[in-house]
């Protein structure tokens, strides 16, 4: 029997999963798919976790059930290439692989920034969006949040923490002279807008130079706060840093067209451990895991793959609370209820298919 592994039940990994299970495998072919959480969540709904707006089952679905799949559910602590074997860190579980997706995320990047790692929250995973969500929501009244980093994560962190917490006192600290500096000038000034309206404190060209238990060192003042949430920037997993493979500059594995290692052309990699010339997101990592999966197919069947289309992403969308939004689809910028109940209805989707 020949293991294909798939390390990693997010966007990406899920969509690989399922595009194999529709395929027409040989039978001595086994898919194991490899995660910590025996349930697929939705990274992109993680801010409602952290916000106290949603339940742990609004944002997550169980994985599909299929005689061809097994499941491991723990934690992964190595990888070794010379014997094709994955370690666990309950190290009683070792397990052999002939093809292997990774698919693991991505993790915080916190830029040597000192007390950073150790003194904020996180909504990089599930379990650190619900210590995050802990957190926020035993703060007492007038309590305050800062949260590090003004793109789409930390925008609609901060909303949606407002919409939940009309009491506390929320200060996002932006590196730009602009939020969402990566959309169209409307949507930043949108967006920023919304923040005057709704009471939420920008603090613009921010350079934080430390970060204690009770506070952010900013520009060289020191802002007293209850909690910070970090969504400063990311990197791809340590698992898939520590491997020996060339990588960019953004430390992010380079592969030829087919998503395969060179020189280990078992090996696949998509999502946020891929180099790309787009940024990361879920759908760019599912859109790799429906090609990876029809490449894959045609590999253990003995066929030659095509080679996978250009990616066009569909566009970005982003909330304000439950009932505002913005996005950019089909190069059309998008302002409003619109955009939010196009999310809304995204995510219904998803969790139906």
């Amino acid at each position: 029997m020949k293991n294909l592994v798939i390390l990693g039940g997010g966007y990406g990994g899920l969509k690989v999963l399922t595009g194999l299970i529709n395929a027409n495998l040989p039978d001595d072919v086994q898919i194991v798919l490899v995660d910590k959480n025996p349930y697929h969540s939705y990274k992109t709904e993680f801010h409602t976790i952290v916000a106290g707006t949603a339940a742990d089952t609004d944002v997550r679905t169980a994985y599909p059930t299929n005689d061809r799949v097994h499941y491991e559910f723990g934690t992964v602590r190595k990888i070794d290439l010379e014997t094709k074997e994955i370690y666990f860190s309950d190290k009683s579980k070792v397990l052999p692989y002939d093809y292997l997706v990774l698919s693991l995320g991505c993790e915080d990047a916190y830029h040597g920034i000192e007390g950073a790692e150790k003194y904020t929250e996180s909504v990089q995973s599930f379990s650190r969006a619900r210590k995050a969500g802990v957190a926020v929501g035993n703060l007492k009244a007038y309590g305050k949040v800062s949260i590090v980093g003004a793109g789409l994560s930390g925008i609609e962190v901060a909303a949606e923490i407002r919409e939940s917490r009309p009491d506390l006192n929320i200060r996002l600290l932006d590196r730009g002279g602009s939020v969402l500096k990566a959309f169209d000038p409307k949507i930043q000034a949108y967006v920023a807008d919304w923040f005057i309206k709704n009471d939420v404190e920008v603090l613009h060209h921010s350079v934080v130079e430390y970060v204690e238990k009770d506070g952010v060192c900013n520009n060289g003042i020191c802002y007293v706060n209850d909690v910070t949430v970090w969504t400063a920037g990311v990197q791809p997993h340590s698992i898939v840093r520590a491997l020996p493979f060339e990588k960019d500059r953004f430390n992010k594995v380079m592969t030829n067209e087919f998503y395969q290692v060179p020189n280990n052309e078992h090996i696949y990699v998509i999502g946020d451990n891929v180099s790309s010339t787009h940024s990361p997101s879920g759908q760019l990592a599912g859109l790799q895991g429906e090609q990876v999966a029809a490449i894959l197919a045609d590999v253990v069947n003995g066929r030659t793959p095509k080679k996978p289309k250009e990616i066009k992403l569909r566009g970005t969308l982003g909330s304000l609370g439950k009932s505002d939004g913005f996005g950019s689809m089909f190069q059309q910028s998008l302002t409003g209820l619109v955009p939010r109940l196009t999310k809304s209805g995204i995510l219904w989707l998803q969790k139906r298919h």
